[in-house]
């Protein structure tokens, strides 16, 4: 289930917790960060390709291409056995920036973003179905977790606009990680 707690501070005794959808996306609309939640038009195999998701979700994905722009689709999926899973989990563990949007949508499994665009940490679990699209140069950071396990479409307004930009702010270090 979609948790949305938000800290005032990183030792804040009682930060707020939400569980509830449209709070959620109201709490995130107000920091310009969109929550949706999508349904797959017919059902997914756990080893569903690219083609038959992008299938599954093409409505939505077309509304958000058609929207924003986007020039780029692709499904990325990672597994608790990957040989390369606690590299891939650092590369984003610190806190970053980009220059295109970072729109994730949850197909399977989970991960959990960090939104820092004030003096507040937005905590998200995105679970299967959750859509987040974080606007470019929001500061945040994203931990998948230990044991990594999901599959999700990223959308794209250019090849590299996705790219991470670290702030060199230590801030990540300060709160709970994903699964530990």
């Amino acid at each position: 289930m979609s948790e949305l707690t938000i800290y005032s501070r990183p030792d804040d005794p009682a930060p707020q917790v939400f569980t509830d959808f449209e709070i959620i996306r109201e709490r995130l609309d107000a920091i310009g960060v969109s929550f949706e939640r999508w349904e797959a038009s017919r059902p997914l195999s756990a080893d569903a390709d690219q083609d038959e998701v992008l299938a599954a979700y093409r409505e939505d994905v077309e509304r958000l291409t058609q929207q924003y722009g986007f020039k780029s689709v692709d499904v990325v999926a990672l597994t608790p056995d990957h040989p390369k899973r606690e590299e891939l989990r650092q590369m984003f563990l610190s806190e970053h920036t980009h220059d295109d949007f970072e729109v994730r949508f949850f197909v399977d499994g989970s991960g959990m973003f960090y939104l820092h665009p004030d003096e507040a940490v937005y905590m998200l679990r995105c679970d299967k179905g959750d859509l987040i699209s974080v606007p470019a140069g929001t500061r945040h950071w994203f931990d998948m977790g230990p044991a990594p396990c999901f599959k999700a479409i990223r959308l794209f307004t250019t090849p590299d606009g996705w790219q991470a930009k670290f702030t060199g702010d230590g801030i990540a270090d300060d709160y709970p990680r994903f699964g530990e």
